[in-house]
C-alpha cells in the first residue's frame, strides 16, 4: 500500500510513524531503572531527545511555522518530565505544517540563516528526508543508552510499525 503513495502524502505517514517512536522512545526512557537514573548517561540520553525536538523546531523556525528560533540544538537541563510537554507541540505543529505540503511545496527552494549567520538555501524535499533520518539515528542512540542503563528497548524499526512483510513460499528449483 505504502508504495502507492504521493511524496506528500508519504511524508505524511512518515510523521506518523515517528511520532509512534517518540511516544515509544518516551516509554524506554520511563523504564531505565532509578538507581541507573544518576549515571551520566541517562542524561545523555534525555539529552539527545531534547536534541530532536530542538532540531524540528529549528528547521519548522526556518520554514516559517514555529514563533521562535531554539536558543540551541542541545537544550541543558533538561528533565524526563520536560519531554513529553515539548514533544506534543513539536509533534502538533510539523503535524499541521505537513498536513499542508503539496508535490509542488516539496520541490519548492526556502532560505534559511544558520546559528552561526551564514544564509543557505534547500528544497524542502531534502529538507523532510533528512530531519526523517535524523530522527532515526538518534532514536538508535537513545535505544542502546537505554539497553546499557538496564532499561527495556523497543523496536522502532518502520518495519514493524508498517507491518511485516508476508513471506513467500519457496520457488521450485
Amino acid at each position: 500500500m505504502s508504495n502507492a503513495l504521493s511524496f506528500p502524502d508519504r511524508f505524511r505517514n512518515w510523521y506518523a510513524y515517528e511520532r509512534d517512536c517518540n511516544a515509544k522512545t518516551l516509554t524506554m526512557l520511563d523504564s531505565i531503572p532509578p538507581d541507573a537514573r544518576t549515571h551520566p548517561n541517562f542524561q545523555r540520553a534525555i539529552d539527545k531527545m531534547a536534541h530532536l525536538i530542538a532540531a524540528r523546531q529549528a528547521w519548522l523556525y526556518r520554514l516559517g511555522h514555529w514563533p521562535e528560533r531554539p536558543a540551541t540544538f542541545f537544550p541543558p537541563n533538561t528533565t524526563l518530565a520536560d519531554l513529553p510537554p515539548r514533544l506534543q507541540a513539536i509533534e502538533e505543529a510539523w503535524t499541521t505544517y505537513l498536513a499542508t505540503i503539496t508535490d509542488k511545496t516539496l520541490l519548492s527552494e526556502f532560505s534559511f540563516s544558520s546559528s552561526n549567520g551564514d544564509r543557505w538555501q534547500w528544497n524542502i524535499l531534502d529538507l523532510l528526508t533528512q530531519v526523517f533520518g535524523h530522527a532515526w539515528y538518534h532514536r538508535g542512540q537513545i535505544a542502546t543508552l537505554v539497553k546499557d542503563l538496564g532499561g527495556k528497548p523497543i523496536d522502532t524499526d518502520y518495519i514493524f510499525w508498517c507491518g511485516t512483510p508476508q513471506k513467500l513460499e519457496p520457488q521450485p528449483q
